[in-house]
């Protein structure tokens, strides 16, 4: 009875999303190593590139990281040039993060991993079928992060 427990633990919906977002991560990476990038970085030059300008405190909001990462990604990314990080003109110990020229050139050359993603994992899926699978999903994730933000912290 609890290797049957188990074993459906181990194939429930939320170990097939964590499966999903692992595989994901590969294929990111490998897409983005030729040209020394991060998943991470990629979504930082991604919100600059695509949102403009962004106060890195908010950064750390849109992509769900600890501050502490979100630092040492926006140092490595000033190092290699593509990101300006200069304090905030109405608050000097905020910093607000800009898009380089050079980002801007890299940024127009990179293949977006996201899509090569899609296209290889759901290929002749059902519209159908992923339609209930984004609902079932956005919906379990709201109700987690509802369970968060109440204070039910496990």
């Amino acid at each position: 009875m609890a290797d049957e427990r188990e074993n459906l633990k181990h194939d429930s919906v939320g170990a097939w999303a964590k499966r999903l977002y692992f595989a994901s991560r590969a294929v990111m990476d490998s897409v983005l190593r030729p040209y020394d990038l991060g998943s991470t970085q990629w979504y930082a030059l991604y919100q600059l590139a695509n949102e403009g300008p962004t106060m890195q405190r908010d950064l750390v909001r849109i992509l769900q990281i600890e501050r502490a990462t979100l630092s040492g990604i926006v140092a490595t990314l000033v190092r290699k040039g593509l990101v300006d990080q200069t304090p905030d003109s109405e608050d000097q110990r905020q910093r607000m993060l800009r898009i380089t020229r050079s980002g801007k050139k890299l940024w127009k050359e990179l293949p977006d991993p996201g899509d090569l993603i899609l296209a290889v994992a759901f290929d002749g899926a059902d519209p159908a079928e992923l339609a209930t699978a984004r609902r079932v999903l956005q919906a379990a994730t709201q109700r987690l992060n509802e369970h968060i933000s109440g204070g039910n912290r496990a």
